[in-house]
């Protein structure tokens, strides 16, 4: 399976253009809110309302018709050390992103998403959950740029650095198209890169992904139930 053909998720951050072919792709489908309730608030302000997440009958993600093993991604994290992917997520439910500091839209609204979902779940099952980001522009984005940006969302988030050569290996075991940031003669960089967060069971497969504007709530319904390996 190979989602760099059906450019699945690519982000074109220059020219705001997303593109979202989930042809080969199960869909799951995407089911209403119930009779709302306000029990968070999104990152930032606003009532997070959640419908009744233990009567919850599937996730609301992207299913995929081949799930993905978990990639032995080794990187840099933001205190400089190594940083062993399977082994410092296993058993634990981890949801993967790639993405840049410096996008203006998408990365930081998907890791503001995650983080309210996250904050409105009980502490038992935020504390089964790993969020880490990649990031597709390794030289701007060193361990200290990666660190501080994200604890502006949730300190325990993790963030990881390399080559962008290595960085681009891994992504494309899963799919996520990756493109070397390019500077443009007016100065601001190009950097490409696919939007879909990948949902590791703490079993360590991947069954499930989210598409660039998952709401919170739909976040929020799932976790748990991937958290139970309910896919």
């Amino acid at each position: 399976m190979s989602f760099r053909r059906s450019g699945l998720g690519m982000r074109r951050h220059r020219s705001l253009v997303v593109v979202l072919l989930a042809g080969i792709l199960l869909a799951v489908p995407v089911a209403g809110c119930g009779s709302p309730e306000t029990t968070g608030h999104r990152a930032g302000g606003g009532p997070v309302h959640l419908d009744d997440l233990q009567g919850a009958a599937g996730v609301r993600g992207v299913a995929l018709q081949n799930p993905l093993g978990k990639p032995d991604i080794r990187l840099t994290g933001t205190d400089g050390r190594s940083y062993d992917f399977r082994a410092a997520t296993a058993g634990r439910l981890t949801l993967l992103f790639f993405g840049y500091t410096h996008c203006p839209d998408i990365c930081p609204t998907t890791m503001a998403d995650i983080a309210a979902a996250l904050g409105v779940l009980p502490a038992a099952d935020r504390a089964k959950v790993s969020v880490v980001f990649v990031t597709s522009d390794p030289q701007r984005d060193t361990a200290a740029v990666l660190g501080a940006w994200l604890a502006q969302f949730d300190p325990s988030f993790i963030g990881l650095t390399g080559s962008f050569e290595l960085i681009a290996g891994y992504a494309d075991q899963l799919g996520v198209t990756l493109e070397r940031p390019r500077q443009q003669p007016d100065g601001s960089v190009t950097v490409s890169h696919g939007t879909q967060v990948t949902a590791f069971s703490p079993d360590g497969i991947a069954h499930v992904v989210y598409l660039a504007g998952t709401k919170v709530v739909d976040y929020a319904h799932d976790i748990p139930l991937l958290i139970a390996g309910r896919t």
